[in-house]
């Protein structure tokens, strides 16, 4: 473990504490002529911003298209157009929801093995100049599967991926085997989520940003605390929230899913708002942008936000 930590700190070195990276989501929805060709002028836009990096926090497909090899091959060329390093994780539309007929019929398993091997590296990022990071299948030898969960570090901030998605999380009891990948997938996030505020409380990093697909508050209460429904309420409600609090520094949430841009505080825990904690939820679906963020390490708000327009 010491090792792995060490490496950790040589993800990147040191850089100067004023640094920008873009989020986006979502994205392309429908079919290739149209919003296929709006998202490439997107990325020539995010290309010509120069961030340190991009995250794509999941829904490379709407969920109406097919989840055919071709139509994964042509996303995962999408990446590639990316100049800098970009990170990908999987959304709902990109292997639970396509065992939909108008989705294909798929075994969503298979497409989630299939995810795995075309878009994920355990030492690497995507795009054309890639990065070097983590991958939770090194770092914890007892979660070899979860290749898409990821982390690394630019100055004093740490990233970190995780995959919760869409559609309640695939949060299921009545299909036995939803419920059993969930739950095996719910332990992997939580250990995840756990080391990540281990290893920052223990390198002294000033803010912790975290991406994942799903808007964990989609059709409930804004202000609930995670119903026993809820596919969440163990990884997010009871884990990441709790130890957001205990950190008291920045932390900031991005998703997708609801497809607005919006930047709030709206967590709650135990009835009162983390005011450390700040959600940004990307553009996605009709709305082809992305968000290049602006981190600055030494303010007290160290996130700021605009959006960017395809080219």
């Amino acid at each position: 473990m010491l090792l792995v930590t060490v490496l950790l700190a040589m993800v990147l070195p040191v850089q100067a504490d004023t640094f920008n990276f873009v989020a986006l989501g979502d994205l392309p929805y429908g079919f290739d002529a149209s919003a296929g060709a709006n998202y490439r002028s997107l990325i020539t836009a995010i290309n010509q911003v120069k961030p340190r990096f991009s995250v794509h926090v999941g829904d490379f497909k709407a969920g109406y298209t097919q989840c055919s090899d071709e139509e994964f091959a042509r996303q995962r060329h999408h990446f590639d157009l990316y100049e800098q390093a970009v990170v990908y994780t999987p959304g709902d539309n990109d292997w639970t929801d396509c065992g939909r007929i108008v989705a294909g019929s798929y075994d969503p398993l298979e497409r989630l093995a299939k995810v795995r091997r075309d878009f994920f590296f355990p030492d690497r990022s995507l795009g054309q100049k890639p990065m070097t990071l983590e991958s939770q299948s090194v770092v914890m030898p007892d979660f070899s599967n979860y290749v898409e969960n990821q982390r690394w570090v630019v100055s004093r901030t740490l990233f970190v991926t995780l995959h919760i998605v869409g559609s309640n999380n695939r949060f299921d009891p009545r299909d036995p085997r939803a419920e059993a990948e969930f739950l095996a997938r719910d332990r992997a996030n939580i250990a995840w989520i756990q080391d990540a505020f281990r290893l920052a409380k223990s390198k002294g990093y000033v803010a912790i940003a975290f991406f994942l697909q799903a808007d964990v508050l989609l059709g409930g209460d804004r202000h609930d605390n995670f119903p026993p429904s809820s596919g969440f309420r163990t990884s997010f409600g009871q884990t990441l929230l709790p130890l957001a609090k205990e950190f008291g520094k920045p932390v900031l949430i991005v998703h997708g899913d609801s497809h607005d841009f919006t930047v709030d505080s709206i967590y709650i825990l135990e009835g009162r708002k983390l005011n450390n904690v700040t959600r940004l939820e990307v553009p996605g679906s009709l709305v082809t942008k992305a968000v290049d963020v602006t981190v600055n390490e030494q303010a007290a708000e160290p996130f700021s936000f605009r959006l960017i327009s395809p080219k």
